[in-house]
């Protein structure tokens, strides 16, 4: 095991990355999750193309959150690992980020629409419409393309710390999800939820949706991630 990343990030993130296909996330390699370590500066993440199946916590990729170098692994860093760099950077309650293709989120960002909230199963984790973000530029793909694909997602958000913690996901126009949250499995667990969320909307939409009540809406996030929360119960000791 790696001396710059603790043994229990390396396992976190490695039971992250292996629960995409369980969670029917993922087509063939299509995602990757990664998890921050701050105070060494660096964050590791899934090798680039390798199958869930033979993916071991040897094979996962230590990079330097400062510039993108690696620091330890003997494989390729995903080809998406310049974008939870910019990610990381920009937001710092972020300790985890997933990248995922899932069917009914990458359809409403081929469409560059964001997903509504048409319901509190939405509002459970997201406080708001997970939104989509604008074409990339041929500059932004030209130059440093996984860097910018962050980049519009830290601008969409307006750099707000605070709306990323509300909103812990974005559709990246023609692309796909990225979600986030405080560690690797949260990160993951958004995506599932975003993945969800999305399937139901779109059946929702296929009927003709109604407006939910904004007061409605606020309960279920707030009964959750308010300042009095009471969903849910501590963990053993």
């Amino acid at each position: 095991m790696s001396p710059a990343v603790s043994e229990e990030l390396r396992h976190e993130v490695l039971e992250a990355n292996l629960r995409i296909p369980r969670a029917g996330l993922a087509t063939l390699t299509w995602g990757n999750v990664s998890g921050v370590d701050r105070e060494a500066g660096v964050f590791v993440i899934k090798p680039s193309g390798v199958t869930y199946d033979v993916l071991t916590a040897d094979d996962l990729v230590v990079v330097s959150l400062a510039d993108g170098s690696v620091v330890e692994g003997h494989l390729r860093p995903s080809t998406d690992t310049e974008t939870h760099r910019s990610l990381y950077l920009a937001f710092p309650s972020i300790g985890g980020v997933t990248h995922t293709h899932s069917t009914h989120a990458v359809a409403f960002a081929q469409a560059r629409r964001p997903i509504p909230v048409l319901g509190t199963t939405h509002a459970d984790t997201f406080n708001g419409p997970v939104p989509v973000t604008g074409p990339l530029t041929p500059e932004q793909c030209a130059t440093d393309y996984e860097y910018n694909t962050g980049q519009v997602i830290v601008d969409l958000l307006d750099r707000d710390d605070t709306r990323a913690r509300e909103v812990p996901g974005a559709l990246v126009a023609h692309h796909g999800p990225f979600t986030w949250g405080a560690d690797a499995t949260a990160s993951l667990e958004h995506a599932v939820v975003c993945e969800a969320v999305a399937e139901m909307a779109l059946h929702t939409m296929a009927l003709g949706p109604v407006e939910p009540p904004r007061h409605l809406l606020d309960r279920h996030f707030t009964r959750k991630h308010g300042p009095d929360a009471y969903y849910g119960n501590p963990s053993p000791a």
